[in-house]
């Protein structure tokens, strides 16, 4: 495991890299209020909208993520009828399904975080005079993210890990490029500069979440 050649295949790896970040941007941006838009229309009393939001949980924490992604990527345009207006990039695609896959469990880590809430809480506010909006707002939103946030902080470094399968779908991020490398060069190192890639990208999110932490007084 030479310097030169761990510099030599570092750009290319980093170039993967960028796409592993871009993709966890995405969606960390879209899946979190996707959510907590979902947890709200599984605590509705209007039944189709409970009733959808359950099915939309069930079935993407029920089957696996590559098994979406799969979908999104190749699926979708087999669909009759509309699967020609449903072609996208495989980038676009599996963003998607990251989206939808990782709503569902901010969904579930959300509704635990309004189910620890005393009920107390909601009556205390009605006596206050607050609104329904003022209350959600001020008071179950503040409590509800700080049960949340250790969860979701675990969820996030899952995200970062769960990236590579995009491998699977032929989208180029950092395991592609060192794969290509293994294959090309005949050694394992570029499998052990991934993974300290990763281990770096990890060790950022978990200072981050670790200073939130701490803001909110969980030490």
């Amino acid at each position: 495991m030479s310097l030169d050649y761990i510099i030599k295949i570092a750009g290319p790896m980093l170039e993967g890299a960028r796409t592993t970040i871009l993709l966890f941007l995405i969606v960390i941006v879209l899946s979190i209020p996707l959510g907590f838009v979902v947890t709200l229309m599984a605590k509705s009393t209007m039944k189709p909208l409970a009733w959808i939001a359950h099915s939309y949980i069930y079935v993407m924490r029920g089957t696996p993520l590559l098994l979406q992604l799969l979908f999104f990527c190749f699926g979708l345009p087999q669909i009759p009828v509309i699967g020609e207006y449903l072609v996208m990039d495989r980038f676009t695609a599996a963003s998607l399904g990251f989206i939808l896959n990782y709503g569902a469990y901010f969904a579930e880590i959300f509704r635990g975080g309004l189910l620890s809430i005393d009920k107390g809480q909601f009556e205390a506010s009605k006596v206050l005079g607050l609104s329904k909006w003022q209350t959600l707002r001020k008071v179950i939103l503040a409590q509800m993210f700080r049960v949340a946030l250790p969860a979701v902080a675990n969820e996030s470094i899952s995200l970062v890990k769960d990236t590579a399968l995009l491998y699977a779908v032929a989208v180029p991020e950092l395991l592609n490029y060192a794969k290509t490398a293994v294959n090309r060069d005949f050694t394992v190192t570029p499998f052990v500069v991934a993974g300290v890639i990763y281990l770096l990208m990890t060790l950022v999110l978990t200072l981050f979440f670790k200073t939130l932490e701490k803001r909110f007084k969980f030490e």
